[in-house]
């Protein structure tokens, strides 16, 4: 055990070692330790047994933090091992208790594998949801703050919808910081997620979902309306109806991903997260020969090679040469109506319009090859094209809204 008696002069002068660590133990304060390493970084440390285990605890690099600092702080903490405390345990206390939820969004965006979408979301959640509580300790949010928040965000005239998406969100980082963060018996650091209270006391505004669609004897119109918008969107608009494709996936259809000679494409990355293969129709696999040359990455850009975001245009322009006003989500929504009017099968619906099969045991032994899914998908295009008045063949049958 090397002591010598700590100065900045003593310190300064100690030789650096060639290999391995070199500790120095400092004459007046016990367990006040100078750890030397062979690249030369000198380190304050405390040493000490605390019932027969070893403890040892950085105080800060010499000569930024001074002898007289490193001597204060030992003193600190030997006063509270003294008093039965572990410093280390309490150093983790404290700063579990003053983990800031900006330091939790920042845990949970580096952390989780989130979509650009999600990213975008939860940006929005900060901005207009609780950006005023980024830096409080999360330890200090309350169920009431949270049930008084979401109740003057839905009467300001938030939509429901977004207030609620905007709590999700908090609730999400807040229940990966308990978790991530726990106490030291192990229990997360937060017992009660403060979000909980929207649904202990039935708080969450319950959305209208939309029933708008496109119908068969506005399809003519529709179609022909296309033709007059801009000729990227007029494509992907076509290419949403006739594969029921949610719109940001069908906006990101990269040519990579397209198998014209298989007839079918993939979207890598979707909602549900796992990959889906569809087969292509044949008046889908004339849609995208007419795009090529492939000038860019995706399938749909515009003539800058970027994604289609902006069809506010392109929607009004339309609602004024036929009278149909949509979103690109109505498309979705027609290909679902109309594939449910066509008796397609429940389980080729669902797997065409990829959604879950959660909770659904006999789904669960349905392996649904692509080619299994081809027919339907022809059987679909062949009586929107015949309600377009593009094409003549297919059965037009009143489409039916089932009750429930």
């Amino acid at each position: 055990m090397k002591k010598i008696n700590f100065t900045k002069r003593s310190l300064e002068s100690l030789p650096v070692p060639e290999k391995g660590r070199v500790r120095y133990y400092d004459t007046k304060t016990p367990g006040l330790t100078l750890r030397i390493t062979p690249t030369g970084t000198k380190t304050f440390r405390l040493y000490r047994k605390v019932n027969g285990k070893p403890l040892d605890i950085t105080l800060g690099r010499f000569p930024a933090m001074t002898v007289e600092q490193a001597r204060r702080e030992a003193q600190k903490l030997l006063g509270e091992i003294a008093e039965g405390k572990n410093p280390v345990k309490e150093k983790r206390r404290r700063q579990a208790e003053a983990l800031t939820l900006r330091e939790a969004v920042e845990e949970y965006r580096n952390t989780r594998p989130l979509s650009a979408r999600s990213l975008k979301d939860l940006e929005a959640s900060m901005r207009y949801g609780w950006g005023d509580w980024i830096d409080k300790p999360i330890l200090s949010l309350t169920p009431e703050m949270v049930l008084r928040r979401y109740r003057q965000l839905c009467e300001r005239g938030t939509s429901g919808a977004a207030a609620s998406l905007w709590m999700r969100n908090l609730r999400a980082v807040l229940n990966f910081a308990a978790n991530r963060h726990r106490w030291e018996d192990g229990t997360p650091l937060l017992l009660y997620n403060p979000v909980q209270i929207l649904s202990d006391t039935r708080a969450w505004k319950r959305p209208q979902r939309r029933q708008r669609y496109i119908k068969p004897h506005e399809l003519p119109a529709f179609w022909q309306a296309l033709d007059e918008i801009n000729p990227h969107h007029a494509a992907l608009f076509r290419f949403q109806l006739l594969t029921g494709l949610r719109p940001s996936e069908a906006a990101r259809l990269r040519w990579q991903d397209v198998e014209l000679k298989a007839g079918t494409f993939i979207l890598p990355e979707t909602k549900a997260h796992r990959p889906h293969t569809l087969p292509l129709s044949d008046y889908l696999m004339d849609l995208l020969k007419s795009l090529l040359p492939a000038d860019w990455e995706y399938v749909f850009a515009d003539d800058r090679g970027r994604i289609p975001t902006n069809f506010r245009y392109s929607r009004e322009k339309i609602a004024r040469l036929v009278g149909i006003e949509f979103s690109p989500y109505d498309l979705r929504r027609t290909f679902a109506t109309i594939a449910e009017s066509l008796d397609i099968p429940a389980y080729a619906l669902k797997r065409l319009l990829n959604h879950s099969m959660t909770g659904d045991v006999t789904a669960g032994y349905i392996i649904a090859d692509v080619e299994r899914l081809r027919e339907p998908m022809q059987r679909i295009t062949d009586f929107i094209l015949k309600a377009a008045g593009v094409r003549d063949t297919a059965t037009i049958t009143p489409l039916q809204r089932k009750e429930g």
